[in-house]
């Protein structure tokens, strides 16, 4: 984790790798102050990183894909490692959340109000 030196109002002002002189306090590197700090926009980087839209996009159909494989009774969820067990379970467990939000609100295309409705 990184270390940091702050001013006077408790801001930081510079940021090491390790302990220094005025610096001896660590922060998680991915701290929303500490990337405040160094001006780094993860979600635009996110956004705009070919290889990383490509995993994400890769990851949902891996798990899609398992699905199929379940459902066909290729495979049983418990041939698959604890590890991939959790990963997965935890997974639908977000997409049911997500789910249920986009029920209670719509989804983006359900709330859109575009010049092709005649409504702007």
């Amino acid at each position: 984790m990184p270390f940091v030196r702050r001013d006077a109002e408790g801001k930081i002002n510079a940021v090491f790798h390790g302990p220094e002189e005025g610096a001896n306090e660590e922060v998680p590197a991915g701290s929303e102050e500490l990337l405040e700090f160094l001006k780094v926009d993860v979600m635009n980087i996110i956004n705009n990183d070919e290889w990383i839209q490509a995993d994400l996009s890769l990851a949902r159909v891996t798990e899609d894909l398992i699905d199929i494989l379940i459902e066909n009774g290729t495979f049983s969820f418990t041939d698959l490692p604890e590890g991939a067990q959790m990963k997965l379970i935890k997974r639908q467990g977000l997409r049911s959340e997500m789910s249920y939000v986009e029920s209670l609100f719509g989804s983006d295309e359900e709330n859109y109000l575009g010049d092709d409705e005649g409504l702007l």
